[in-house]
């Protein structure tokens, strides 16, 4: 019965991992993802597009021409109603 027993332990000792070699891998592991996200971040940080590129004359002149574009939210002059509402009133 004692054989038995200790090819059931030498075959559960073969089975399982090391955990030495397990706690190096998932160091490795965790190395890597911080380099991955630290180049990621780097890349985030470059910008898109040229200085100046969003103040060319062409978009300015896009924007204004675009009824949906110009009276989006956000893009909408809050002075823009004022002074239609102001010329469209009759004067007594």
């Amino acid at each position: 019965m004692k054989f038995v027993m200790e090819f059931a332990e030498n075959l559960i000792l073969r089975m399982m991992e090391d955990p030495k070699q397990r706690d190096e891998a998932q160091r490795e592991h965790v190395y890597r993802m911080k380099e991955r996200c630290k180049r990621t971040k780097e890349n985030w940080a470059l910008p898109i597009r040229p200085y100046g590129f969003w103040t060319f004359d062409r978009f300015n002149a896009q924007l204004q021409l675009d009824a949906q574009i110009s009276q989006a939210p956000g893009r909408r002059d809050p002075y823009d109603d004022i002074l239609i509402s102001s010329s469209q009133d009759p004067k007594p």
